[in-house]
């Protein structure tokens, strides 16, 4: 790959681009000067001859782009990062110690929703932190990564089942689980009336709507619900949702995003 820059006047930028497209070019920047006229920069594959002839009465340059590490750029975005009192969340490369009291949560590779990154899936992390007891069964409802999944089963759960409609994200977050969870592509119609301890989800106040009841019909009594998701300005819809399935609130991380509730 190489660039072909040089400057030109607005009168001339229409021309020279068809030019440059002739000649065959990949693409063009146009960045504009300040005082008036264009830096143009054409990208052409090295096999392109007779460049420099071309342009050359234009002060024309070749040169070649850096060569960019896409894998480190796009590891730099991902830091390790606390969650709750006791997770540590960090990606599988991450070589940082886990600090003293915490439990170390490799984070999903990042081909579904949920990496950890986001303040709603900490806060859910968080809520199942402060809920879970040991031995109690969970669910991950639309689990797209698996991450509330896998911080389940490191926080002590007995069974952890995950579940979400989109079958790519289920086929992900079974990837990423590795057999910490029973993990199927479906509703959680599917599943048995009062059969679960405690419910994770961290959805849409649009989503939670929708199935607030099943939540209600699938925690035991006493069971308790983990939800996280919903901005502050849907906090009242939420909670009316909530409360006509029959979920009350028993306490809240951060009013409007999470918020733990349990079946009566």
């Amino acid at each position: 790959m190489q660039i072909l820059s040089f400057e030109c006047r607005e009168e001339e930028k229409d021309f020279l681009l068809a030019d440059l497209a002739e000649a065959g070019t990949l693409g063009v920047q146009e960045t504009a000067r300040h005082g008036g006229g264009w830096l143009l920069e054409a990208w052409f594959e090295d096999c392109a001859e007779g460049l420099a002839e071309k342009f050359g009465n234009r002060g024309a340059t070749l040169s070649r782009p850096e060569a960019v590490d896409w894998v480190a750029v796009s590891r730099a975005q991902w830091r390790a990062l606390e969650a709750g009192d006791r997770l540590f969340l960090a990606p599988s490369w991450d070589r940082a110690p886990t600090p003293e009291g915490r439990l170390r949560l490799v984070m999903p590779p990042g081909t579904a929703a949920g990496t950890g990154l986001h303040a709603a899936t900490r806060l859910a992390l968080a809520g199942l932190e402060r809920t879970l007891r040991p031995g109690e069964s969970v669910l991950d409802l639309g689990t797209g990564s698996g991450i509330l999944a896998a911080a389940a089963r490191l926080l002590g759960a007995g069974r952890v089942v995950a579940c979400d409609i989109d079958p790519d994200a289920a086929a992900a977050a079974h990837q990423y689980l590795e057999g910490r969870a029973q993990v199927f592509a479906g509703s959680c119609r599917s599943l048995r009336d009062a059969s679960l301890d405690v419910v994770a989800a961290n959805l849409s106040p649009q989503a939670f709507s929708v199935v607030a009841g099943e939540i209600a019909r699938l925690l035991k009594p006493g069971g308790r619900a983990v939800l996280s998701g919903s901005p502050e300005a849907k906090r009242a819809m939420v909670s009316r949702v909530a409360g006509g399935a029959g979920l009350v609130e028993t306490g809240a991380i951060e009013i409007g995003r999470a918020s733990c509730r349990e079946r009566v």
